[in-house]
């Protein structure tokens, strides 16, 4: 591929080391599916605006990967999955760069090094390179860059996104997405095209053939999950809820952890677990995370609890049956001073509240997160109206993506926009969130201009606002810890099981 040439060292330039990367690529069940060993750069030893300038590559969103396999349920499009080979090393060294590197271990020879032509893998700026290549390509394949998602691209026939060097495509006929993968493979990409995307970044795609449900698991990443934590033993007994009622706390005088398991490393897996594919520990794993420098036995139990949790729904994941009508709900929700009265009443983060919320298409969750407020709410209003224009910051881009795919695939949206809903359960925040011009009273008045900047969406967008029972309301499932026929019910009607 005219990577490199062999040329003598240079004096005075600089020449980046080199090295080897060797991994083990798995399925998403976790079975083996190659080894690879890989040729890098070592990009720590560049220096920024000597050796690099710009580097930001995006990567696609997950909430447009949702709403896509929420669409191919509901049309029932056809979708493929593709790789590119070597994907850094299609993309050209720019213009007036001189990039020198040793040659690879085992290879070298005395007075030589490598010229770059192609980016290698480690350099700083390969993945943007590589990036700029393939929208280029892309645009002269037809298919067009959405502004919403720089990672999705829309033709007239085709689909795709796009995840560094993995690629998924969807159609209403196979031979489309066929008829573009050749248009790549003549403009130069090595493109590898799969039968069908079954699986993607770890996460499992299974159709129902009965009942035509996908459901989006991770059984390979729980696998490790409780392998890590000791618990894959036949004794080991299950949970049917992944975090206890009461709140987890700092516990700072609380008995040293043990150090059985690396904890940062589980709560890593777990944290791209709750946020793919399950919804429902999303809570419980915040609360670990939050403690990941500094744990506690307490701490070890509770990722030991999610871990039992996940033992026993250990082949369940997101269930996505959509309803006819391309219909966005939100479900924001606060849990005002959580903490406080279980932790030191001096320690200024036990009187934080959590704000909690999920955005569904169609009823089927497409975003949701769980995380402590940075401001100190002082009222129940106060932390539900902050979680509300939290989630508000989230629920607009996802409005204008529904419109954007929607109009593509020639679904039918209500009225000019869509039906657009936001159940909240706080009457304050209820009647301060859609009241225009605002009815401020002197206890709303001091967090005004910070939260309630998103009236004049609501009103310009026509979305709804609907007061909600508090046993209705999916966000508490991501604002504490609930008890065992509370959380069933709820996760029910969230992911499907």
């Amino acid at each position: 591929m005219g990577v490199w040439e062999v040329v003598d060292r240079p004096e005075g330039a600089s020449v980046i080391d080199s090295t080897w990367a060797f991994r083990i690529k798995r399925f998403p069940d976790g079975l083996i599916k190659k080894f690879k060993a890989r040729f890098c750069v070592r990009g720590d030893q560049q220096v920024h605006g000597i050796d690099f300038f710009e580097t930001y590559a995006p990567v696609v969103q997950w909430t447009t990967v949702h709403l896509m396999l929420i669409l191919e349920v509901l049309l029932k499009l056809k979708s493929k999955q593709g790789d590119i080979t070597a994907a850094f090393v299609h993309a050209d060294v720019e213009e007036g760069e001189n990039i020198y590197v040793e040659m690879p271990r085992g290879f070298r020879k005395q007075g030589k090094v490598l010229k770059l032509k192609k980016t290698l893998y480690g350099l700083r700026q390969s993945p943007r390179a590589f990036w700029l290549y393939l929208t280029e390509k892309m645009n002269l394949c037809g298919m067009e860059q959405s502004t919403l998602d720089p990672c999705l691209f829309i033709g007239e026939k085709v689909i795709c996104i796009c995840y560094v060097d993995d690629l998924i495509f969807w159609a209403m006929d196979g031979a489309y997405i066929d008829a573009l993968a050749d248009q790549l493979i003549a403009a130069g990409v090595s493109f590898e095209q799969e039968s069908d995307a079954a699986g993607f970044l770890g996460v499992r795609m299974e159709i129902d053939p009965k009942t035509g449900l996908m459901e989006m698991k991770q059984t390979g990443l729980i696998d490790r999950v409780i392998e890590t934590l000791g618990l894959d033993l036949g004794t080991t007994s299950g949970k049917f809820t992944p975090a206890e009622a009461k709140p987890l706390v700092k516990d700072a005088d609380g008995e040293p952890a043990l150090g059985e398991f690396s904890y940062s490393s589980v709560v890593g897996m777990l944290l791209y677990l709750a946020g793919h594919t399950r919804p429902d520990i999303a809570y419980a794993v915040n609360c670990c995370a939050r403690y990941m420098f500094c744990p506690k036995r307490s701490h070890e139990l509770a990722l030991k609890r999610i871990g039992r949790y996940l033992k026993a729904t250990r082949d369940r994941g997101l269930v996505l049956n959509p309803s006819k009508l391309l219909k966005v709900d939100c479900y924001p929700d606060a849990d005002f001073a959580g903490l406080y009265g279980h932790e030191n009443s001096s320690d200024p983060s036990c009187v934080k509240s959590r704000t909690g919320f999920v955005i569904t298409v169609a009823n089927c969750p497409v975003l949701w997160q769980s995380k402590l407020q940075t401001e100190t709410a002082l009222s129940t209003m106060e932390a539900e109206i902050v979680a509300l224009a939290h989630s508000c910051r989230e629920l607009f881009p996802i409005m204008d993506m529904v419109t954007l795919l929607g109009t593509k695939v020639g679904l039918p949206l209500k009225e000019t926009t869509m039906n657009v809903s936001i159940h909240e359960d706080n009457a304050g925040a209820l009647v301060l969130a859609e009241t225009l011009p605002p009815q401020f009273t002197p206890r709303s008045k001091h967090y005004a201009i910070k939260t309630i900047w998103f009236r004049e969406q609501i009103v310009k967008r026509k979305i709804k606002l609907v007061k909600i029972d508090t046993v209705e309301q999916l966000g508490d499932l991501f604002t504490k810890g609930l008890t065992r026929v509370t959380f069933e019910y709820l996760r029910r009607k969230l992911i499907g099981w």
